[in-house]
């Protein structure tokens, strides 16, 4: 399914030529020229993208060719990124607010593998030229932005023998149908849900309702589907659904509403448009005002089935009806009716047992019962119901209308850059709870991001793309902590991810035999691997390696991935500890990662220190080491000039002070179980992009610093369990030209010395607070009475503070 990435590769690829390769670097190397063929060379190729990713699913040599393209483009990549890695270290070797020592270890004589780069460049350059004869046969053209132009058509016929439990569903929006209304515009009731959950089903019962016939005068039954929202089809449409015998050729919209107001002019109307993706507001409000027009306005309603919330958000003001997944109870008697004929399910109660596990794998999802259920009609043999239960669901045979390529139209549905992030969540385990700022991380660490517009930062961008996941009901959110969220994948979607990745992303529970040796991300996720698979030592293209669960006996496994990753991956940009390591050290050799942007350690809590050569890896963007009891920083860790994302723990008393020009990136820093931590290190105004500050579990750390009051993009601040802290910091003369501060959410846990707020800092916020939450604090008494002047507050969370007996008034 990686076919969709090339326009995302491609357009990364050509953003990095112009912001990495610089006319110095490319003058030093003598690339200019093979710089700017490869830059014509893949301008020329996206152009014609589009075409050709809606082309390849009937052309399988288009297909073959695309994939060709796609280890290309890939490579490019990883030269560009090489570029990328030269310039660091030139920035480096030149930057006076970094140690001279530091400086003179970074001036390092041309590489080898630096010399080596122009050879690759003109390889690459030869490599899509050998490609570019094959390219121009397929006459491909230049095409509009609308990548998911596709319809299934729909009707308004339901089948009662296919439905089970959906009779409360029906009885909800059959009431809100009559519900009067005293809104200037029909009421529009928005049905959304993931694909194959039974959103059509529901909007059918409701329109064959009896109530419903008897309480509208006509019912229109509109099957919208595609991504545009064209007006001329649509009043079509709705002609032909209400008057067969009414022509309607002319294409005009004009001509379409005057038609359209003879039929309904003074009657009441149902209108249903199922399976709605546009969300052009313009064209909806078009419609709506040329319906409300028609007459018979007070008692019109219209239904909307939608994957999107989006959707609903534009067209109805009230909130959406969620459709949920079935009881296991009527998935059982769905699955029967599929499985077995008439009753035959009581002659098998072996197969009936299984069955019972199979339909717990849809999670409630109708459409993936039928699915399954259909699989197995009159088979009785038990190896193949066994076979059904063990088998994901994304490797089964499957026709047009079951549920994975129902589901795969919402994934055709997104944006290239984000159909990459999305496979990208293949990776994790089924269940898993997601944390959305590790989630963007992943994706910036693999540059899949577009690239950011002005005063905006890479994460705003990973922010909209999960935004957008969560509208289009492909994500679901479990709890908003302010700054990040948690969040969940139904498992078909889950199956979903696994199904358009397979080819991009493997998860390793066993040795695999015959796997493709072009994956670039992996995921190691079983508890009884004692080793790295054999097969895994031909890869060479892995630019991600997660892992979540192997052995926790074998001490070797952990030691033998990191060497996998040393000498293998030599173009990795993310490595993941995250279960239980027993390693105690890292070899130095991890400096050769030279592409390497995020780094968790944190299963590796054995590890007292990390290696001399740490520095070097300067394009470092998350380190994650919290957990970790290390007695101090490696030297030198102000060359890691891009990192965004600190996280650490430390057991010296005091920090080493940042110098005025480090870390001028960095967005994140959170101090974890620092436990000799008095106070926070000097120098910390001149982090002058910090959005997110963690104090967590700092037992000696007795105050904040004033300096806080010049990070004036500060926006989440998060003090739990330092149980000595005391916040207090009110404003005196010399503040008088205090900065205007941008602190939006504050966030207090656990502290028995707490009594004060850090006035200085909250009023500088006054008009961008939004949250402060308050826990566990046992001597905080009163809460002030300037917290009015917070314009901006709209959550104000206290619990369990005892001493708190009253609000101010």
């Amino acid at each position: 399914m990686a076919e969709a990435f090339l326009s995302a590769i491609a357009a990364t690829v050509l953003e990095q030529i112009a912001t990495v390769v610089s006319e110095e670097i490319r003058m030093a190397y003598n690339v200019r020229n093979d710089i700017e063929k490869l830059k014509e060379t893949m301008s020329r190729i996206q152009a014609v993208l589009l075409d050709a990713e809606r082309q390849q699913h009937e052309n399988e040599s288009l297909r073959r060719c695309m994939w060709k393209l796609k280890e290309i483009f890939y490579d490019a990549e990883d030269v560009i990124d090489d570029f990328k890695c030269i310039s660091l270290r030139e920035q480096v070797a030149h930057d006076h607010n970094i140690s001279k020592k530091v400086r003179a270890l970074t001036k390092v004589p041309g590489r080898p593998s630096s010399l080596k780069l122009p050879g690759k460049l003109k390889d690459i350059n030869n490599r899509l030229n050998e490609l570019a004869t094959e390219w121009d046969s397929f006459n491909l053209q230049q095409c509009r932005e609308n990548r998911h132009d596709f319809y299934t058509e729909t009707h308004s016929s339901v089948n009662s023998w296919d439905v089970c439990g959906r009779d409360e569903d029906k009885e909800k929006i059959v009431r809100l149908l009559m519900k009067p209304s005293e809104d200037q515009n029909f009421p529009v009731v928005c049905i959304v849900g993931i694909g194959g959950l039974g959103k059509t089903t529901v909007a059918k019962l409701v329109y064959n309702d009896d109530r419903v016939i008897c309480y509208f005068d006509v019912k229109i039954w509109v099957s919208v589907s595609g991504e545009e929202f064209d007006l001329p089809r649509l009043l079509k449409l709705m002609i032909r659904s209400i008057s067969k015998e009414e022509k309607c050729d002319t294409s005009t919209v004009e001509a379409l509403q005057h038609c359209l107001r003879d039929i309904l002019i003074y009657k009441s109307f149902l209108l249903v448009l199922d399976g709605v993706w546009s969300e052009n507001q313009a064209s909806w409000i078009h419609l709506r005002d040329l319906l409300s027009s028609m007459g018979g306005l007070p008692k019109s309603r219209i239904i909307v089935t939608t994957r999107s919330m989006k959707v609903a958000s534009i067209m109805s003001s009230v909130e959406p009806y969620e459709l949920k997944g079935l009881l296991f109870e009527d998935c059982l008697i769905l699955f029967k009716k599929w499985a077995f004929r008439d009753d035959d399910e009581q002659q098998h109660p072996n197969l009936m047992r299984i069955g019972m596990e199979i339909v717990e794998k849809c999670e409630g999802v109708p459409l993936a019962v039928k699915t399954l259920g259909k699989q197995l009609f009159t088979n009785t043999r038990e190896f193949d119901w066994q076979f059904i239960r063990e088998c994901e669901i994304w490797r089964l045979e499957q026709s047009k209308d079951d549920i994975l390529p129902v589901l795969k139209f919402s994934y055709d549905h997104l944006s290239s850059h984000l159909q990459q992030c999305f496979t990208l969540l293949s990776l994790y385990k089924k269940n898993e709870i997601y944390h959305s700022h590790e989630v963007i991380q992943l994706w910036m660490a693999n540059g899949l991001l577009e690239q950011p517009k002005e005063e905006q930062e890479w994460e705003d961008v990973g922010d909209r793309y999960l935004n957008e996941l969560l509208w289009r009901c492909l994500i679901q959110k479990e709890k908003d902590y302010g700054n990040y969220f948690t969040f969940k994948m139904h498992n078909l979607i889950h199956d979903l991810a696994l199904y358009v990745s397979q080819k991009q992303c493997i998860t390793v529970k066993c040795d695999p035999k015959a796997v493709d040796k072009n994956f670039r991300h992996l995921s190691f996720c079983g508890s009884k691997l004692l080793r790295v698979p054999e097969s895994l030592k031909d890869f060479k293209n892995v630019r991600t390696v997660l892992v979540q669960e192997v052995s926790e006996e074998s001490k070797r496994i952990h030691e033998s991935i990191i060497d996998l990753c040393v000498s293998n991956f030599k173009y990795l940009r993310a490595l993941r500890l995250r279960c239980y390591s027993p390693l105690t050290t890292l070899p130095n050799s991890i400096c050769s990662l030279k592409h390497l942007r995020d780094l968790d350690l944190t299963g590796c809590r054995s590890m007292g220190k990390l290696p001399f050569s740490f520095y070097k890896l300067r394009c470092l963007q998350k380190l994650k080491i919290s957990g970790i009891p290390l007695k101090y920083l490696p030297d030198r860790m102000e060359s890691l000039i891009e990192l965004r994302h600190l996280e650490i723990t430390i057991k010296a008393k005091h920090l080493k002070e940042i110098r005025e020009g480090c870390w001028t990136r960095l967005q994140h820093l959170g101090l974890i179980e620092c436990d000799n931590l008095e106070c926070l290190p000097k120098g910390l105004q001149y982090l002058t992009s910090l959005r997110r500050l963690d104090l967590v579990s700092c037992s000696k750390l007795v105050s904040l610093p004033r300096s806080l009051i010049f990070l004036t993009r500060l926006e989440d601040l998060h003090v739990s369990s330092c149980k000595k802290i005391n916040l207090q910091m009110e404003p005196t003369e010399f503040d008088v030209k205090r900065p205007q501060l941008s602190l939006k959410t504050l966030s207090l846990w656990d502290s028995d010395e707490l009594k004060d707020f850090p006035r200085l800092l909250l009023q500088g916020s006054s008009s961008t607070l939004q949250q402060i939450q308050i826990g566990i604090c046992n001597n905080f008494e009163v809460l002030p009475t300037w917290l009015r002047n917070l314009t901006s507050l709209r959550k104000l969370e206290i619990l369990n503070c005892p001493k708190l007996s009253a609000l101010p008034e």
